[in-house]
């Protein structure tokens, strides 16, 4: 989750968005990000359920149950960076007391994404190395399905935030995916792990 423009950008119609002559550009501009969103999606699907599961594989040097830990604990800082981000947009929209937010804030909240991406990333490749693409239950089928779609619904964020005039709402549905997304896969999985492979109201 990279930063947005600010929610000023762009001259706005009396609707709020950003006026009826970019109306045309702006469908072009979601039909694509969401043609790049289902295209990167469908692509780690197809690798993850093509490639043979290797269990041994490991990351940072861990295996097995220890390599589920690490992922785990990976996992809560990317939900609390989510977190960060969803507050941090929000202050940037002006949807939190205290007036204007200053112009760190929106670094801020291009740097926490960028972080949010990276640390994930590892987590990503071993999932992909160890387990592919696996429906064999629906927490597993959930969180498969959810780790690829992650990275689709972020490229197609990457290309909306250097597009202009779009309707108000893109960006923030944009980000609020992410961290729903972000949310699913935490749930899914190191909830899993640290109930006792098992998950609560399942």
């Amino acid at each position: 989750m990279t930063a947005h423009e600010s929610p000023g950008d762009g001259p706005a119609g009396p609707d709020g968005g950003r006026g009826v002559p970019g109306a045309r550009p702006a469908a072009i501009r979601l039909t694509v990000a969401a043609l790049l969103a289902g295209l990167v999606t469908a692509a780690l699907i197809l690798a993850g359920r093509l490639h043979p599961p290797d269990y041994t594989a490991s990351i940072f040097g861990r295996t097995g149950a220890a390599a589920i830990s690490v992922k785990s604990w990976i996992a809560t800082a990317t939900l609390l960076l989510a977190a960060g981000q969803v507050l941090l947009a929000l202050w940037v929209y002006g949807k939190l007391p205290g007036g204007p937010a200053p112009r760190r804030v929106a670094l801020a909240h291009r740097v926490s994404g960028v972080v949010l991406i990276a640390i994930s990333l590892p987590v990503a490749v071993h999932c992909l190395v160890a387990y592919g693409v696996q429906l064999t239950s629906l927490r597993v089928a959930v969180h498969s399905l959810a780790g690829c779609f992650l990275y689709g619904a972020f490229a197609a964020k990457v290309l909306l935030v250097r597009s202009r005039r779009l309707p108000g709402w893109v960006l923030p549905v944009a980000g609020g995916t992410l961290a729903a997304v972000v949310a699913v896969l935490w749930y899914t999985a190191a909830l899993w792990y640290f109930h006792g492979y098992r998950l609560p109201a399942w």
